[in-house]
């Protein structure tokens, strides 16, 4: 800690985010891999081990895990700034994937879901780096640099579920039982994730834009560990509804210094504050609808493709399918990030809303049409993409920085609830009312966002008059 908090006060900002979007990058790519290689195995050995009524329950538990484990990681993230919060989360991860591979060995459903519930501080770690190219980014370039780290993830992401099988036949060698190789290779890489950002995130970017924010505001005393004080917000969350390739007048230094604010406490502060603002409800709103939305269709996916390959043959079809699938929620991420930031975060979360629901339609009606349902996936990874990044900028720069650590955690925590439900009850329908039955629910439950989309923003709003 100590080198984050000797940095000057006004350092050169440019290079150090230069350097800390290319740390996330690397961390994405190996915590991208540690994820998803799991994930594309982890409904499979849930039903191998507890029954496929309770299948889905696997990929809940971690969701779970990954929502409540936002809880203390934004906590350390407020105190300690992100490095070692993120490193926190990863660690984390890395005893979930253990505990999986001991569960399976001796066949255990309880050490199972514990392992998997714990496994979810892989995504949580993968999630709250996002926020960390946010820190010091310009105002006309948040969606841009938020998506680069989002994008990152393709790139372990993609390969990762074609590797499953490769891990599955390395570990039987070792003696590990099938289905739970994987999970010891993604234990691994949350560890070597880990320990990158630990040595190498320095200075640390929120630790950074707090102290240059305090420096502008007339703070000449260094800032303590633990707490510190943070200033109000220098950059409006208006600028989320500036017009189109425009930077806001208000993302220039401010003139008259402000007084610090108290520091903006936890959840509860940041609820306040995001149910005060249109925009940051949106935001949330976005963030958690399509996570709840690509959950439930892609958790049963697997099983779904079950029902048509034996069981030495659905592997590499669903390598195969999940790949495609990620590759929608992240290849384009930078295209989205630029349309964000061209023609606005609510037109973005409108055109995902719209992808989310032609990729209900078309997974939903595929049958045992594989290359269809891969078109239906890959729909469904576009529009998550599109209302992960455009929803979590919008939350960003719509609530002040006293409460925007908080608030992050806060979304997090909302999208890790409505994936552990959508994929808690998944596997029930799926096994009631089979797979088409389960995309129509999930059509469904994007109404309400796209009602929220689609209200007007009231002109005396708090995010407009800030």
């Amino acid at each position: 800690m100590a080198t984050d908090l000797t940095t000057p006060a006004y350092p050169d900002v440019a290079p150090i985010q230069r350097r800390t979007l290319r740390l996330l990058f690397t961390t994405q790519v190996v915590g991208g891999i540690g994820v998803t290689i799991g994930i594309a195995v982890g409904a499979l050995l849930a039903a191998e081990i507890a029954g496929t009524a309770v299948a889905g329950l696997a990929q809940s538990a971690a969701v779970i895990g990954a929502a409540l484990l936002a809880v203390p990681v934004t906590r350390i993230i407020t105190g300690y700034g992100r490095r070692p919060g993120l490193a926190f989360a990863y660690v984390i991860g890395a005893l979930g994937g253990a505990l999986v591979v001991l569960a399976a060995a001796t066949r255990s459903v309880p050490l199972l879901f514990l392992g998997m519930l714990l496994f979810g501080g892989g995504s949580a770690a993968n999630l709250q780096a996002r926020y960390a190219a946010v820190d010091l980014a310009k105002p006309d370039r948040r969606a841009r640099q938020l998506s680069l780290i989002v994008w990152a993830t393709t790139i372990g992401a993609v390969a990762a579920p074609n590797f499953a099988a490769l891990a599955d036949r390395t570990t039987s060698g070792w003696g590990l039982p099938a289905l739970s190789g994987p999970f010891a290779f993604s234990a691994v890489a949350f560890v070597l994730a880990a320990g990158v950002l630990l040595l190498w995130l320095r200075p640390d970017p929120l630790l950074t834009a707090r102290r240059l924010a305090a420096a502008r505001a007339g703070e000449s005393e260094p800032i303590p560990s633990g707490p510190p004080p943070i200033p109000p917000e220098a950059t409006p969350a208006a600028s989320a509804l500036a017009p189109a390739g425009t930077v806001p007048a208000a993302a220039e230094p401010v003139a008259a210094p402000a007084p610090p604010a108290r520091p903006g406490g936890g959840m509860r502060a940041a609820w306040s504050v995001v149910r005060a603002r249109p925009a940051a409800r949106l935001g949330v709103a976005a963030v958690a609808v399509g996570h709840l939305v690509m959950v439930a269709v892609m958790a049963m996916t697997p099983v779904h493709l079950r029902e048509y390959y034996a069981v030495d043959e659905v592997l590499p079809v669903v390598g195969l399918v999940l790949s495609l699938h990620i590759a929608g929620m992240y290849a384009l991420a930078p295209v989205v990030g630029w349309l964000a930031d061209r023609f606005g975060r609510r037109p973005v979360i409108l055109g995902g809303i719209g992808t989310l629901l032609a990729a209900c339609a078309v997974a939903g009606t595929a049958g045992h049409h594989t290359p269809r349902l891969t078109v239906g996936l890959i729909l469904l990874g576009l529009g998550w993409s599109a209302t992960m990044v455009a929803g979590s900028t919008l939350l960003s720069e719509s609530v002040p920085d006293e409460v925007r650590p908080s608030a992050q955690g806060l979304s997090d925590l909302l999208m890790g609830l409505a994936g552990a439900l959508a994929g808690a009850l998944s596997g029930f329908v799926m096994q009631l009312a089979g797979y088409p039955v389960l995309t129509l629910l999930a059509a469904v439950a994007v109404a309400p966002l796209l009602a929220l989309a689609l209200r007007p923003v009231p002109v005396g709003a708090p995010d407009r008059k800030d």
